[in-house]
């Protein structure tokens, strides 16, 4: 099994030196976030490859990895075109300078391939192993189908509200983000949780260090802390909505004893 996952390892570099030249001539970044999920896509048809033929539960492994990573992509592209450089990206530009457009090799490209491969590693065993399908591999398209709901369905309501100019400086309360403050998020913990049930089905509980990864990204690093530290300055009433709605996991919204909404 090492041969495809360096394999995968040395294409998702590859791609990402392709891409770091290419952020040098725009003298933006930003386009990793684009690239991410496709690393995952590519390491799924590295080893999609040399596990031919296919069995039936790797091929739906691989069709479940091209819709959540191609659908990310196109989003974050759609989003982010024409906008310049994020603000997360232009901060570690400022820390890093002189000499940022060289550091970025390793410190945004090089960085977010190897997270990538290594979270990548429970589709390893989930698309190789000549295993028939089980009931865990049913609970984990289940899962999925769960995450995915969550992650493309917050990412379409969340991008709707955006779009209405009457929703200038409001936040977003309703729909799946009335349950959780980022359904998108807690829809990705969920998917990766379930590309994890398949490798446990096909024998690799080893790869319990991806999801436990991933979920610290999300938790801890990238994804709610990092969101969370600027928001409530751009948009006052969020403090507010974070007093009422779970931040990860959906639950019922909480009541608010301080502040009351009154909607004439």
């Amino acid at each position: 099994m090492i041969q495809p996952y360096l394999v995968a390892l040395a294409t998702i570099m590859a791609v990402g030196i392709i891409a770091w030249l290419a952020s040098i001539a725009k003298n933006n970044v930003s386009f990793v976030d684009s690239l991410w999920s496709l690393f995952f896509l590519i390491a799924a048809t590295v080893f999609a490859v040399y596990a031919q033929p296919l069995t039936a539960r790797g091929l739906i492994v691989l069709l479940l990895v091209a819709a959540w990573a191609l659908r990310l992509s196109i989003y974050i592209t759609a989003r982010n075109w024409g906008e310049p450089e994020d603000s997360r990206y232009q901060a570690i530009r400022a820390n890093n300078e002189p000499g940022f457009q060289f550091k970025s090799l390793y410190i945004v490209f090089g960085l977010q391939g190897m997270l990538a491969w290594i979270i990548a590693l429970p589709l390893l065993p989930a698309i190789s192993a000549d295993r028939a399908l089980g009931f865990v591999d049913y609970a984990a398209i289940s899962l999925w189908a769960i995450g995915f709901v969550f992650e493309a369905g917050g990412d379409y309501q969340l991008s709707r509200f955006k779009r209405d100019p009457d929703n200038q400086g409001k936040v977003m309360d309703s729909g799946l983000w009335r349950y959780t403050r980022h359904p998108n998020y807690f829809g990705d913990f969920c998917i990766w949780w379930a590309f994890y049930l398949f490798a446990l089905s096909a024998g690799g509980w080893w790869s319990v260090v991806s999801p436990l990864l991933m979920s610290f990204l999300l938790l801890k690093v990238s994804g709610v802390a990092m969101l969370e530290k600027t928001i409530a300055e751009r948009r006052p009433k969020y403090a507010d909505y974070i007093s009422r709605t779970n931040a990860f996991f959906p639950g019922p919204r909480r009541r608010n004893n301080h502040v009351e909404e009154v909607t004439r």
